[in-house]
């Protein structure tokens, strides 16, 4: 996987995991840490980028054009 497609998969799977923490709309600034801590994490780890891949938490098809 390529350093750009790395980085897109990492922040978007970020991006999903926060947004659906259940304490995101009390916590905001602590969804925006965990965001921020889950990509920067998933930027270095191909292997659990490619786990979140087509599961529950972020489709294999999310950057596609509808």
């Amino acid at each position: 996987m390529k350093k750009f497609e790395r980085n897109r998969w990492a922040a978007a799977i970020a991006l999903r995991i926060s947004d659906e923490w259940t304490g995101a709309a009390d916590f905001p600034n602590d969804a925006l840490l965990l965001r921020a801590y889950l990509e920067k994490s998933l930027k270095n780890d191909v292997e659990a980028i490619q786990s979140f891949i087509s599961t529950g938490i972020i489709e294999s098809d999310y950057f596609k054009k509808v």
